[in-house]
């Protein structure tokens, strides 16, 4: 019996410093993957601004090498100028068409459908953004979907009751109505995993999103005290997210750098 085929998508966000060594120890997490693993991050990609020279001098020593291989988000940093120019630049079609950065792609020979959509860090997503998700949606026939974008619409923080994004709840009724599966998120600057949710926030273990938290990736981590009620785990550690994508099913394992005790692994099933 022939073992079923899987697809690995691996990432997180909040990248690259330069002069720091995080962002070189979690590209060594990715080095240790198989080389067809498709790459993703979550925006804050290259800071302090995301220009070119960012992306050249402090990106491109550590996650660079996995160009070709990358489908990328913006985020706030990336629009530090006013515009995300140097993403465009660096990234090319890697992170959707020029002045968009929006997309979609599938994998695992179809059966997983993926959308990255861009919210400029934190902005709710513009009219034409979300005609186009709809229609997105609604030609898409794979079995699983995963969205990304920057900022989450739920969170935990620093900041006391601040656990909703609320203009980003559009987002979520959409996907939601049309059975998504997994949130990927990286503006906090940490590691959070969430129950399986409706966009109001309650839980819901049939059919509800799981929503993941990576904003891990180099820059730096934090712990946070205002905790949404939904969280299930955190962390502030180094590392990546490795999504194990199968038919009908998907693994998750959060990869810490070297040294790092915390780990986190589940398995869930698509709608």
């Amino acid at each position: 019996m022939a073992l079923e085929q899987a697809a690995i998508l691996v990432g997180a966000g909040n990248i690259a410093t330069c002069g720091s060594p995080n962002d070189v120890a979690t590209a060594q997490l990715i080095d240790q993957l198989p080389p067809d693993a498709t790459v993703f991050t979550l925006g804050d990609n290259a800071f302090p601004n995301g220009t070119l020279d960012d992306y050249t001098n402090c990106y491109g020593p550590s996650w660079g090498r996995f160009l070709s291989r990358t489908h990328a988000t913006l985020g706030n940093h990336e629009y530090q100028t006013g515009t995300a120019k140097g993403s465009f630049d660096y990234f090319g079609d890697h992170v959707g068409p020029r002045d968009k950065g929006y997309y979609s792609y599938d994998l695992d020979g179809g059966a997983w459908h993926v959308i990255v959509l861009n919210d400029r860090g934190g902005n709710a997503i513009d009219a034409n953004q979300m005609s186009w998700l709809a229609a997105d949606l609604q030609a898409n026939a794979a079995p699983c979907t995963i969205a990304m974008w920057h900022v989450p619409l739920f969170l935990s923080s620093n900041t006391p009751g601040w656990t909703v994004n609320p203009d980003h709840k559009p987002i979520w009724d959409l996907l939601y109505a049309a059975g998504a599966e997994i949130v990927l998120n990286g503006q906090q600057h940490d590691y959070e995993r969430f129950a399986p949710m409706r966009p109001d926030g309650s839980v819901d273990s049939t059919r509800g999103i799981r929503e993941f938290s990576v904003g891990t990736g180099g820059e730096s981590v934090e712990n946070f005290t205002t905790m949404h009620p939904n969280s299930q785990t955190h962390a502030a550690v180094f590392g990546v997210l490795k999504l194990t994508l199968r038919h009908n099913s998907f693994d998750w394992q959060f990869i810490p750098v070297a040294g790092s005790t915390y780990s986190d692994a589940g398995t869930g099933t698509c709608h």
